[in-house]
């Protein structure tokens, strides 16, 4: 990237007017970075229309007005009778319908009533609610007549999270889109410019068309974000076939793969055998492996991963197998620890609760040589971790990786081979554009005794019988997990959120659990592995998707998805794996809301038919609407900005075909790389 440009883009958003680290250290929780150019990467998810009215009585409940009010008297709240009673602002609109503005909140109201001086005009924008009288609860914008036009007719919502509100992205964006010209001075490519240009339209909606994914400024941002992953596919093959990457074959020092067979309790299936013949292949050769093993839940990708850590064992290399949570590191372990000391390989876990003296001595086994196989989180490529002879890395859910964090495992390493690992089924016709610098072997079949899942969906309003009929499975030692999509409630929709539900069913269940990706990590791992515990008294685990991946329990055999059709069926498909891994019968409940769609009970019926994660796939590609909620730009297989699976299939072949078509990556394909952390090792 330009100097000047490039620092604005790494600048940090605590040194954004406004922010500082607390709030940064918020926005890193929502946008995945504390950089200017990650909030410049999330953009919003709809609008809200703030037209102006003078006569309330036109407007209807549910709708958010600006209007201009005249402030009649205060009515100041307090507790009567030990209830609570809130602020109230008089107000007349312009015909002289009243109109009341209320505050519950007891901390701010000197600031709210010197806001609205009696007397005194004010434009005021907010959600209308209809009792007695037309209200205005905790309006969003509060503003002297003069200033009326800080208030904006249409209002860009991202995506937010605790703490933040609408008005800090809105400030923050403003600053940074006042900045960018300076930085763009001088500016000689017009790609550059007319990305920054696109970016801003985005961000600045004149309407709902402008964030649909096929809109000029959406699909634009669409294709330069493919173009920069597909070039870094096509420099990722070049560099893979480099004649400098070239490494002598490893030989065999020890005999392995026999105890290996013989130590594993059960015969591996067709399509294991398969996978491994095409890894052992693979790790014969004289380039490095880049293979993505696809498996759907509960196919045995672990043990392939692991058979594969043993063969590099037998030369005496090392494998560094990397999962994307605490939890899911913890369980590989668990899995591969008692195998790997019956055969008397030396496995270990790194993560980042290892400190110490602890975690020194895992350090010097590894630089000896001695730990063969190491279990980890990210800490496995920190500074201070070196590897003696890292022959193979393995990367669950590689998805939830970038190609710097890979590219920076890698480099422990003297061209190790790479084994991606993937329990989300990618559609066949999409497979060679995602994935296109990786070999892929599909493992399509399940282990024998493996009962599949019993799915049906219920309407929202049985919700009270269904809770009684699950009283009497837990009762009987079920586990159950209940999936909310919401953290709390939103004003745009109906659907319950997971504290709500949460609460609710903490008074039938009292050792309930409750997950969500706004809680501290320490405290969300630590309750999925007290649930995980077959001896722990949590017999229910309420969540959102924080559990789509990296949790594994046996004994839970139940799942209820909340709102069903507000998910992608790939997420669905997902979700429904976290049951089902023991050999007892398990059962997904999807409940679905009052307003589903025909569409959506059609997705619906594509889940109770088929447990098939690729045909479910296919589906999803096929029958993903632009209403759905969750679903819109969804992205499940890798973390694309603006790219929508469904929408933008023909720009993946145009952006693969301009890729291959390069001889070597221009300046603005460089930059591109940058900007979506698509970097790699590009060979002089």
């Amino acid at each position: 990237m330009r100097h000047e440009l490039f620092e604005f883009l790494t600048t940090d958003l605590q040194f954004i007017r406004g922010v500082g680290p607390v709030l940064a250290a918020r926005f890193n929780d929502v946008l995945g970075g504390r950089r200017v150019l990650d909030f410049l990467l999330h953009t919003p998810a709809y609008i809200r229309a703030r037209g102006v009215t003078e006569n309330i009585s036109t407007a209807t409940a549910g709708d958010v007005v600006t209007v201009p009010l005249l402030v009649k008297s205060h009515k100041q709240g307090g507790v009567f009778r030990g209830r609570r009673r809130p602020t109230q602002i008089i107000c007349n609109d312009k015909m002289g319908n009243g109109v009341v503005i209320q505050f519950f909140n007891v901390n701010f109201l000197d600031y709210w009533l010197k806001k609205l001086p009696i007397g005194e005009w004010r434009m005021v924008s907010g959600k209308l609610d209809r009792g007695a009288r037309p209200t205005i609860n905790h309006p969003d914008f509060i503003e002297e007549m003069q200033n009326a036009d800080k208030i904006p007719a249409i209002q860009a919502i991202y995506p937010a999270g605790e703490g933040l509100t609408q008005k800090t992205f809105s400030n923050v964006r403003d600053q940074i889109f006042n900045a960018l010209p300076d930085k763009l001075v001088g500016e000689s490519d017009s790609n550059v410019t007319e990305f920054f240009d696109a970016l801003r339209h985005v961000h600045y909606p004149t309407g709902a068309d402008d964030l649909l994914p096929n809109s000029t400024y959406m699909a634009k941002l669409a294709y330069w974000e493919l173009l920069a992953h597909q070039s870094a596919i096509v420099i990722s093959r070049r560099n893979r076939n480099d004649v400098r990457n070239r490494r002598a074959p490893r030989p065999k020092k020890y005999d392995l793969m026999g105890k290996f067979y013989a130590t594993i309790p059960f015969e591996l299936t067709g399509a294991q055998t398969r996978t491994l013949r095409e890894i052992f292949d693979d790790l014969a050769r004289d380039v490095p492996m880049m293979r993505l093993v696809q498996g759907d839940v509960g196919s045995g990708k672990t043990i392939v991963a692991l058979a594969a850590a043993v063969k590099m064992a037998e030369s005496g290399a090392q494998t560094a197998l990397l999962a994307p949570t605490d939890t899911l590191a913890q369980q590989h372990f668990a899995k591969i620890k008692p195998v790997c000391d019956k055969m008397g390989i030396v496995c270990d876990i790194l993560t980042g609760r290892d400190k110490g003296a602890p975690r020194r001595e895992k350090l010097i086994s590894l630089r000896s040589g001695r730990t063969k196989i190491i279990v980890g989180t990210h800490a496995l490529f920190s500074d201070d971790v070196e590897y003696k002879d890292l022959g193979l890395v393995i990367v669950d859910e590689q998805h939830r990786f970038g190609v710097s964090q890979r590219e920076a495992l890698r480099a422990k390493g003297a061209n190790p081979d790479l084994l991606a690992l993937s329990a989300t089924p990618i559609p066949r016709t999409l497979s060679m554009t995602i994935y296109g610098d990786m070999d892929v072997s599909i493992i399509n079949e399940k282990p024998a005794g493996r009962l599949p899942i019993i799915t049906t969906k219920l309407p929202i309003a049985r919700t009270n019988d269904l809770i009684a009929r699950l009283k009497l499975q837990i009762d009987a030692g079920a586990k159950v997990f209940w999936v909310c999509p919401l953290v709390e409630e939103s004003e745009t929709s109906d659907m319950t959120a997971v504290n709500a539900r949460y609460t609710q069913l903490q008074k039938i269940f009292p050792t309930a659990g409750l997950v969500h990706g706004q809680m501290d990590k320490k405290q969300r791992d630590a309750v999925m592995a007290k649930f995980a515990d077959d001896n722990s008294d949590m017999k229910i685990l309420v969540a959102t998707t924080v559990i789509e991946v990296g949790i594994d329990v046996p004994r839970a055999t139940i799942i209820v998805i909340e709102n069903a059709e507000r998910f992608g069926l790939a997420a669905l498909h997902q979700l429904r794996g976290r049951v089902g891994r023991g050999n007892a019968q398990s059962y997904c409940i999807l409940l679905y809301g009052n307003n589903i769609s025909e569409v959506g009970l059609k997705r619906l019926d594509v889940l109770t038919e088929t447990d098939d994660g690729f045909a479910i796939a296919e589906q999803d590609l096929i029958m993903r609407g632009t209403g759905e909620l969750l679903g819109t730009r969804q992205s499940g297989w890798i973390n694309y900005h603006f790219v929508d699976y469904a929408r933008h299939r023909d720009l993946f072949k145009l952006a693969a075909s301009a890729a291959r078509d390069m001889d070597a990556p221009d300046s603005w394909t460089r930059d591109l790389m940058f900007i979506f952390d698509r970097g790699v090792t590009i060979s002089a």
